[in-house]
């Protein structure tokens, strides 16, 4: 398996998880099985925000200028 498969196929399981994982994360909104604060909400919705705007950056700052754009 050369690179670029190899890529393509942890992007694709990894990816799975991770949007699997924020779907999940999601369900936390039902007020009617959980109870929480809105500063509760803003600290999931910041970490969430940090965590995409990290891996962003480490991509921009791997590659000679490319932009990855996710599209299998």
């Amino acid at each position: 398996m050369d690179k670029k498969e190899k890529f393509k196929e942890l992007a694709e399981k990894r990816m799975g998880k991770a949007l699997h994982s924020i779907y999940l994360i999601g369900n936390l909104s039902n007020r009617n099985n959980y109870e929480y604060t809105d500063k509760e909400v803003k600290k999931i919705i910041a970490s969430l925000e940090d965590a995409v705007k990290n891996v962003k950056k480490r991509f921009e700052s791997s590659t000679k200028g490319d932009l990855f754009e996710f599209k299998l």
